[in-house]
């Protein structure tokens, strides 16, 4: 009889998660999966087109069942609508879990966002005595305060309280950077398996034809993602835009996404009349690596806090397996995989005239070091980023439990 597992996440098709392909190659090796979820709305915080947001809805897709609750809109640029999104898939699916959970044989959660996404699944530990593994992508308590939360005691006594909880009701953990095992461990009162799993590489269609970039004879930097307060976009801005023009000429930085900051970068071009800096606006993930490939380097970079440096952006992988060259602007882990296997130039993400340093430096770069580092990142590709092998190690950690 075949295994039934259930995958708790506030995210899922067609929103673009590493989840997504989670679920097919479990599917394909012969498991029952089906999906506890919202409505999609992420990024644009709207409804998808083809989508009702009722408070339930079942769907059929590639086999597996998805069970979605009720989704609140309207959080991109609220912070109440944020946080009421946030309790409210915690309360829906909770319920709907403890309705449909029972059949399962294993429950399996992405924590993309916050931890409270995560109590549907616990909640079947406590109801039904299944085990729980969780794959972290985001570490509590620490990035609440790293997103402008104010630490007080009493938040702090509410937040550990409730990371305890989770995590005494979690069979065992994915981590997505190794930074993450030090912050779990404190909040375990017994020894748990904690296994390093990062992201793999998004799908890259080379047989894509590249996007041609205006000044298309020009160096292009190219940053893709989520464009908010904490990506450091600003720094890069302000840095690129102020390098001498004999450097500046020969180069281009392209913003390709979409994000509650968007405006306010573009605003801090105008307003300064910054040269070579174009805004591309959000890309289908399909089609991003006709801009990746189209590019001389690609930049990875968040602000400088403690929570940062223990994650790795998921875009890393990415960048890697394109083969590109790697400005990393950041500090901590992903730092640290782009110095310690030559991918390519690191600097401090607070440091405006470090960051004018690099981007001269990769400009003047010759070609026998940029081809060492392409060379370097096809090896890491193919072994630690491994798509195929995560994938099965994450499955092994969810039947050991």
């Amino acid at each position: 009889m075949k295994k039934k597992v259930l995958i708790v996440s506030e995210v899922f098709y067609p929103e673009e998660f590493k989840i997504n392909e989670l679920a097919i190659d479990w599917k394909n090796k012969g498991y029952d999966v089906d999906i506890l979820t919202m409505v999609p709305s992420y990024p644009s915080s709207k409804i998808f087109d083809g989508y009702e947001n009722r408070w339930y809805q079942k769907e059929l897709w590639n086999g597996m069942n998805i069970y979605r609750v009720k989704a609140v809109t309207g959080y991109k640029n609220s912070l109440f609508k944020k946080l009421l999104k946030y309790f409210a898939f915690m309360i829906m699916g909770s319920f709907l879990s403890i309705k449909i959970g029972k059949k399962y044989d294993y429950i399996f959660g992405f924590q993309v966002g916050p931890l409270t996404a995560m109590v549907p699944a616990i909640i079947l530990k406590q109801f039904y005595k299944k085990p729980v593994t969780l794959w972290i992508q985001d570490i509590w308590p620490d990035s609440v305060y790293a997103y402008g939360f104010k630490k007080t005691k009493i938040l702090e006594f509410f937040l550990n309280s409730f990371v305890r909880y989770v995590y005494k009701n979690t069979s065992s953990f994915g981590i997505s950077a190794k930074g993450f095992e030090k912050k779990i461990i404190p909040f375990l009162s017994e020894n748990k398996e904690i296994f390093y799993a990062p992201n793999w590489a998004d799908y890259l269609d080379k047989d894509l034809e590249r996007i041609r970039f205006s000044h298309d004879d020009k160096i292009h930097f190219t940053f893709a993602g989520n464009i908010g307060s904490v990506q450091n976009l600003e720094n890069i801005i302000e840095s690129f835009g102020k390098i001498d023009d004999k450097y500046l000429e020969k180069a281009q930085l392209n913003i390709i996404g979409d994000g509650s900051h968007l405006e306010k970068l573009q605003n801090i071009v105008k307003e300064n009349s910054f040269k070579n800096i174009i805004f591309w606006g959000r890309k289908p993930r399909g089609e991003i690596y006709k801009y990746l490939s189209a590019s001389n380097f690609l930049i990875v970079s968040l602000i400088d806090k403690e929570i940062f440096s223990l994650t790795v952006p998921a875009k890393t992988q990415t960048y890697i397996a394109t083969g590109k060259p790697i400005i990393a602007i950041i500090k901590g882990e992903a730092a640290d995989i782009i110095r310690e296997n030559e991918l390519g130039l690191v600097c401090n993400p607070d440091s405006l005239e470090e960051i004018k340093s690099v981007f001269i430096e990769a400009i003047e770069m010759s070609d026998e070091k940029s081809k060492k580092y392409i060379k370097n990142s096809e090896l890491l590709t193919n072994t630690i980023f491994k798509k195929e092998l995560i994938l099965d190690n994450l499955l092994e950690l969810l039947k050991r439990v």
